[in-house]
């Protein structure tokens, strides 16, 4: 089974953390996850915010936690907030249901997650989703 190595989530955060200047958007936080939920790569730029290396882990746990971005799980939480507030009892990191949290697959198989966090959440997801493209994955 592949795993990701420390080179490619390197370049996935850089990549993101490129895109978000290449749209002038505020500073950006990115986490990379294997697929065990295990953080690889951190990347804060200056200026973010104290709390957003949390965040953008929990994005990136919560897209791996149930298997689908984290964009969806801000959908269920609209339609089913209250199983989405029971989550954080049985997580063992912050579910965090913003968009901005995107799977990493290699054919069927998941790698990963990306976390990205400091702009819109619109934002930090295109950010996570050029970060993984530009590594060669799958969204």
């Amino acid at each position: 089974m592949a795993k990701l190595t420390l080179d490619q989530a390197n370049r996935m955060a850089g990549a993101a953390l490129a895109k978000g200047r290449e749209l002038s958007l505020k500073p950006l936080c990115v986490a990379v996850l294997d697929a065990g939920g295990h953080l690889i790569a951190l990347q804060r730029e200056d200026g973010a915010s104290n709390l957003r290396p949390q965040i953008a882990m929990g994005k990136a746990s919560s897209a791996l936690g149930l298997g689908v971005s984290s964009r969806v799980i801000g959908e269920m939480a609209a339609e089913r907030p209250t199983f989405i507030a029971s989550l954080a009892g049985l997580a063992d990191a912050a579910i965090v249901p913003a968009a901005g949290g995107v799977i990493i697959r290699q054919g069927d198989a998941v790698l990963g997650a990306v976390g990205v966090t400091g702009d819109t959440s619109d934002n930090d997801e295109v950010c996570a989703m050029a970060g993984i493209s530009t590594a060669g994955f799958a969204i």
